[in-house]
């Protein structure tokens, strides 16, 4: 059975990481909501406070399929800043296996060469940390390259949180979902 690790840090962006939550669960994907703090209460960039499922230290990182690390500037700073879930990302880039960001987190991809001539996205503020890590940015709302899954901002959340779905639950019950919850993608 699939299942996804999403990294909660103080200042992200709720919308973002809550979203991928919600959608990935309707799928019948079970996501765990990881906090990177020593304690469960995470509290968003807009003070909104959750309380993950676990901590970085408690997660056995075997038992996932793929890594997810929503946005938001300060959120992002403090992902950056955790040594264990670098490792964690780093692992996972290294064996092939799914990781996610949106927002401001895919600089966190770019810092470490993972966009290296990859498709990738980002919020318009961190294209240049994009663009210096030699990813060819696109500015689509999501992008999926090389078992890389990037996501623009706020207002992509659901494409975002869909694609993971189509990946982790196929393409068929992401469709489902997407038109139970009546969304309809931008038209290109």
């Amino acid at each position: 059975m699939s299942k996804i690790a999403i990294f909660m840090a103080d200042g992200f962006e709720e919308i973002e990481g809550l979203t991928v939550v919600d959608i990935v669960r309707r799928a019948g994907v079970q996501i765990d909501m990881v906090s990177i703090n020593s304690r469960l209460e995470v509290k968003g960039s807009h003070d909104i406070q959750i309380r993950a499922d676990k901590i970085i230290a408690d997660i056995n990182p075997d038992e996932y399929n793929m890594l997810v690390l929503p946005g938001g500037k300060a959120g992002t700073e403090n992902l950056e800043n955790c040594d264990q879930l670098l490792d964690l990302i780093g692992g996972f880039y290294g064996a092939g296996k799914y990781i996610a960001a949106i927002c401001a987190a895919p600089s966190i991809f770019a810092h470490r060469g993972f966009l290296m001539g990859k498709k990738a996205t980002c919020h318009p503020a961190f294209e240049e940390h994009l663009e210096k890590g030699g990813a060819f940015l696109t500015r689509n709302p999501v992008e999926i390259d090389s078992g890389i899954i990037t996501g623009q901002g706020m207002g992509a959340s659901i494409a975002f949180a869909l694609a993971i779905t189509g990946i982790m639950a196929g393409s068929e019950k992401a469709d489902s979902i997407a038109e139970a919850i009546c969304y309809r993608a931008p038209a290109e």
